[in-house]
């Protein structure tokens, strides 16, 4: 009897999921995840910068009237408006809201400032990150420029 009980012991434990949910610890993953492309971009390294989105064709980029796919076309685009230190200035995120739509998925709601020699162009953004297996990743960016 007693070889009985510890086997359904050892079954019940083996059997409990790994460990729960954890909103808070997500958004703090969220967050690090946009205060080190903060810092990237900061430093001049688009390509670090761009290691916050997911990595896929399906990622979705969309500013100024336009909708662009893809991780490269992302990365593209940024080059071309971005290409030079001067031109990327110097970049703050604020007023960022986090909201758990899922274990895997996430809202983000902010703002964001480009301190730059002739001017301070700021807007707004909303992001859709997902739990990729490389970890939270942005799959969604709607990017927008006050006026």
């Amino acid at each position: 009897m007693r070889p009985l009980f510890l086997l359904l012991i050892f079954i019940a434990f083996s059997c409990q999921s790994p460990d729960p949910f954890n909103a808070e610890k997500a958004k703090e993953e969220i967050l690090g995840i946009m205060m080190a492309q903060q810092d990237a971009w900061n430093k001049g390294d688009i390509e670090t910068y761009m290691q916050g989105y997911y990595k896929s064709d399906s990622l979705r980029f969309a500013s100024g009237g336009h909708v662009s796919y893809g991780w490269e076309t992302t990365l593209n685009r940024y080059k071309k408006g971005y290409p030079d230190k001067a031109a990327m200035g110097t970049l703050v995120f604020s007023d960022i809201d986090i909201k758990m739509l899922s274990e895997s998925s996430a809202f983000v709601f902010g703002k964001w400032e480009l301190e730059r020699a002739g001017d301070h162009p700021s807007g707004l953004f909303t992001l859709i990150f997902r739990k990729a297996p490389c970890g939270w990743r942005i799959v969604h960016d709607h990017t927008s420029i006050a006026k």
